[in-house]
């Protein structure tokens, strides 16, 4: 090749990358301000009234939580024990079991005195078949519901409680996750704090349980992970939801609410048809489809979210399991954004197709792919003798310092916001990490979405995979 056509190509290639990385630094340092604007607002806002009087209303309205079981038999009884401890009068909790081939039914139904009922269901409801619906005979327990299906998977026996729900809103939450005893009173106050607007669906900030000491269904010491892969994730979890979360949600433009945590208007969600069955990114396509259902149809709505450590969850401990999941996370992103194609850069739907999708587009499918391939391609350029060496090492020493500095800063906002973690070391424990993140950490993840990526374009077959958790530390 012409040597001067090959520096043509290169400073193309130079361009590009020093384009999409000065993007990338005002764009972040934007969410990073929106968050911040969203997080004192929601605090001023917030300081005012007394939840408890949502609590002890007879008027509050209904909630169901919806947890899907698989498997679950050394923690069932525990974890339901937790969600009817919640304070809130008016709601139910409805675990699916879905399947289970150990003895999650059988436990639930010994501790917690179940029979079963009879129940119409609707027989053109489209989901796996229904073998029985059980009640406690025990009045302390009548808010429990116990539905066993045949086994169809996480969205199937979602869809399931929402079909068999009665309540104005439906709650979607791993069965294993801790919510905290106020969380349904934040998350009413959320469905019904504004008046202009109809709220569809309310979502939360996930915490990271791991170590933690927990005794009977209580979250009774918040500690540090031990695993390092748990560290790193708790970093990660800091910076995704307590700041890029916040911020889309101040500009109305959330396009995920996590799977461990999120309220939906019942109604709502079931005129979309409920969470979609063949996809493995089924909390965010449900957004996508309630989002547009509201902008075709011209109805003004929002979704709100809430920063306060409502819900906490096990992360995963080992490497192989880490990786299974974020595979699974860039297939679920991949497939929600071939569906919904049509909102790229469509004026239509105003923030969400110029600002959301393509922001998701860019930089949560295209930016791991393009990393993954220019680590090569600076290879290649090193063993051809053309690489730019000035420039390849301003521009990483650029995105490895402001890397660092938005996580210090996801660090100290957390102390200063909800101060979780009290203990000096524990903060210069986070910033370690956050300065070996880049180069520990983040290839992980970015190894993870590519091949999740390949696997959907060449249409190799995977599904959930097992997700194996060791279970909260007891006290």
């Amino acid at each position: 090749m012409d040597s001067g056509l090959l520096n043509i190509i290169l400073d193309y290639i130079n361009i590009v990358f020093l384009v999409f990385t000065v993007v990338l630094f005002i764009m972040f340092t934007f969410m990073g301000y929106l968050s911040t604007r969203n997080s004192l607002h929601y605090k001023h806002k917030n300081s005012f009234g007394d939840l408890s009087k949502i609590m002890a209303s007879p008027m509050a309205p209904s909630i169901t939580i919806i947890a899907p079981a698989y498997n679950e038999g050394l923690t069932i009884v525990e974890n339901i024990r937790s969600l009817l401890s919640l304070r809130y009068v008016n709601y139910e909790v409805m675990v699916v079991n879905d399947g289970s081939k150990d003895d999650t039914l059988e436990k639930m139904i010994v501790a917690y005195d179940l029979v079963k009922i009879d129940k119409k269901i609707d027989p053109n409801w489209q989901s796996k078949p229904i073998r029985g619906i059980y009640k406690s005979k025990q009045l302390s327990f009548s808010k429990l519901t116990v539905i066993d299906k045949e086994n169809g998977g996480k969205s199937d026996a979602l869809n399931t409680g929402m079909h068999l729900s009665e309540n104005q809103y439906v709650g979607c939450i791993d069965v294993d996750c801790l919510l905290m005893p106020e969380s349904l009173l934040h998350v009413v106050k959320s469905f019904y704090q504004r008046s202009q607007k109809r709220v569809i669906a309310v979502g939360g900030v996930i915490r990271v349980a791991n170590s933690c000491k927990i005794a009977g269904g209580m979250l009774e010491e918040i500690r540090l992970p031990k695993n390092w892969l748990a560290k790193f994730q708790l970093l990660e979890y800091t910076r995704s939801f307590l700041l890029g979360r916040m911020a889309w949600g101040r500009i109305d433009s959330l396009l995920i609410i996590s799977g461990a945590f999120g309220f939906f208007d019942r109604e709502i969600a079931l005129a979309v048809g409920g969470y979609d069955t063949k996809t493995v990114g089924e909390d965010m396509e449900i957004v996508f489809k309630m989002r547009r259902y509201m902008h075709d149809r011209d109805e003004p709505y929002t979704i709100e979210y809430i920063p306060d450590p409502l819900c906490w969850t096990e992360v995963p401990e080992s490497l192989k399991i880490l990786v299974n999941q974020r595979d699974r996370w860039s297939r679920g992103n991949l497939e929600t954004l071939q569906k919904h194609k049509d909102m790229f850069f469509n004026p239509k739907y105003g923030k969400l197709g110029m600002i959301s999708y393509p922001y998701w587009f860019f930089y949560e499918w295209l930016a791991p792919i393009l990393e993954f391939f220019g680590f090569f391609s600076i290879l290649l350029f090193y063993y051809l003798g053309i690489l730019n060496w000035s420039f390849f090492v301003a521009i990483t020493l650029s995105i490895y310092a402001y890397s660092i500095m938005y996580s210090f800063y996801a660090i100290l906002w957390d102390v200063y916001s909800y101060n979780q973690y009290t203990k000096t070391k524990d903060i210069l424990t986070l910033m370690l990490f956050a300065i070996l993140e880049p180069v520990i950490f983040h290839p992980i993840v970015v190894f993870s979405s590519v091949r999740g990526n390949y696997k959907k374009l060449f249409n190799i077959k995977s599904g959930w995979g097992v997700i194996t958790r060791k279970g909260f530390s007891k006290a």
